[in-house]
């Protein structure tokens, strides 16, 4: 599925049917850019989670700062709407899926 982005205007509609995962990133980051790559290949191998980049700047603080987060990449899951829980920091390919699939009931 492809990653779709959020914006402060857009995250509530973007975020509630179904599992979601919320990248929180920026384009000065290091561990963002590494990242990146692998959160985007992840979504093209699974079709029942959407993938939502929201890049944190001067425009879109006020979701970043209504979720605490305060260090990026900042990923948080979303079961329809309501927040089930956050990671902080790169996570690998394996760790990533391996979180997906407890998130999904796996």
């Amino acid at each position: 599925m492809a990653v779709k982005h959020a914006t402060d205007e857009n995250f509530t509609e973007l975020t509630n049917s179904g599992l979601t995962l919320v990248d929180f990133w920026a384009p000065w980051c290091g561990p963002c850019r590494m990242f990146g790559p692998i959160f985007e290949g992840t979504s093209e191998n699974m079709d029942d989670v959407n993938f939502i980049k929201f890049e944190v700047n001067d425009g879109n603080m006020r979701t970043p700062a209504r979720f605490g987060i305060r260090g990026i990449p900042t990923v948080l899951a979303f079961k329809n709407g309501e927040l089930v829980e956050a990671r902080s920091g790169l996570m690998d390919q394996e760790t990533l899926t391996a979180w997906i699939d407890e998130l999904k009931g796996v």
